[in-house]
């Protein structure tokens, strides 16, 4: 499997609008980071994990090929703002789309023109799946099984792929989601920054210390604010076996 990442930025992505921070003014491409997105990919299989207002953007250089799925994690607008512009992959077919029943509600409520009787030509086609924690499901070739953690009272999902595990906007969890967890060797999780605090997201220390209890061998940080600091600067302060992702950044998963 091939797991790439689409963005890693978190609400406001790098640069932030209106910042004329060191960050928000680099050059460096690894400092520009889109709202946070994946693609995770076998030689049969693709799967998209959220899409937000950036997607479009994302998605524009890779090969224009149909999603098998679409997992969302929850219905903010930076994980789920960009689902009309899939429009495009429709030529194909409805897009399968997987949430949670919060989320499902959400998209109902939020895009009701994808879901009347009498749909207006052109807009997306979603087939529209409700999906729990811990029941798993398959797409193509790969088996997916959703997580349940909170983003601060809100329940949202994360998801595993075998060895691998994908977790945004993470603040807690409860212990009986560990053992769903139980033998993840790739992590990929959110780190919002090093200092301060906030009530709906885990910081750098916080991302650390989740990741020893699941016990992952390599742990991949996204949904970063400009605060975590020149990319370079940021991946020199963590320990071995962590590192902050950028965006286009892709992982070979054997």
């Amino acid at each position: 499997m091939r797991f790439t990442f689409l963005g890693t930025g978190t609400s406001g992505g790098v640069p932030m609008l209106g910042c004329s921070c060191e960050v928000c003014k680099s050059k460096d491409p690894h400092d520009k980071r889109w709202r946070s997105a994946a693609l995770l990919e076998t030689g049969s299989t693709r799967i998209l994990i959220d899409a937000g207002p950036d997607i479009r953007m994302q998605l524009m250089p890779l090969e224009f090929k149909k999603p098998d799925a679409v997992l969302l994690t929850h219905i903010h607008y930076d994980h789920v703002g960009g689902i009309d512009d899939l429009r495009g992959f429709c030529s194909f077919g409805s897009l399968d789309i997987y949430a949670n029943e919060h989320t499902a509600q959400g998209l109902r409520q939020t895009m009701p023109y994808c879901f009347a009787s009498k749909l207006y030509p052109g807009v997306p086609l979603l087939n529209l799946h409700t999906i729990q924690p811990h029941h798993t499901f398959r797409v193509g070739d790969i088996d997916v099984t959703p997580v349940e953690v909170m983003h601060y009272k809100l329940p949202i999902l994360g998801y595993r792929f075998g060895k691998l595990a994908y977790i945004t906007d993470m603040k807690t969890i409860d212990a009986g989601e560990l053992p769903y967890l139980e033998g993840v060797e790739m992590l990929v999780v959110n780190a919002l920054r090093f200092e301060g605090d906030h009530m709906a997201h885990m910081l750098v220390d916080e991302a650390i210390a989740f990741s020893r209890r699941v016990g992952a061998k390599q742990t991949f940080f996204t949904h970063l604010t400009h605060q975590i600091g020149f990319h370079d600067d940021a991946n020199r302060r963590l320990p071995d076996g962590f590192q902050f992702a950028y965006d286009g950044m892709e992982i070979e998963i054997k």
